[in-house]
């Protein structure tokens, strides 16, 4: 399960319609589904939750190959008009998947399952883009899962 741990994040994230509303939509897994030459005309605000690797650890008497706890990293690169909007939307953002983790109830048994055991945050710097323009900032969880 540990290899679509990111889709738990997205489910979170689409379960918060305000924040839904916010990015109009706009919430993505992965990438944007755009070729790269419109990707400069995509609006904003956005929100991309990516897959940002797995390494296994531990070790475990029944299978010699693989440990029993996996360190997954997931990335959620938002993308906002202005300063202020940005962080607006990155609290919301980590407000909604505190919530979600949370409350056992919100979410399907398949979903319960991906939630990690644990996770840390850390976010980038934050950054302007003038092509676009927008400011943006990755939001970066390290997650400790089951496989």
């Amino acid at each position: 399960m540990s290899l679509i741990t990111d889709k738990v994040f997205f489910n979170a994230l689409k379960s918060n319609a305000q924040l839904v509303q916010d990015v109009d939509g706009r919430i993505y897994s992965t990438a944007i589904p755009t070729p790269d030459e419109e990707l400069l005309n995509e609006p904003v605000p956005y929100i991309i939750i990516t897959f940002d690797g797995l390494q296994n650890e531990g070790w475990t008497k029944d299978n010699s190959f693989e440990g029993n706890n996996d360190k997954v990293q997931i990335g959620i690169l938002v993308a906002a008009e202005d300063r202020e909007s940005l962080g607006a939307l990155t609290e919301s953002i980590r407000n909604t998947v505190i919530a979600y983790f949370e409350d056992t109830t919100a979410h399907t048994k398949e979903d319960y399952e991906l939630v990690p055991d644990e996770y840390s945050l850390t976010a980038s710097a934050i950054q302007y883009d003038s092509l676009k323009p927008c400011f943006w900032q990755s939001l970066n969880y390290a997650c400790d899962t089951n496989p």
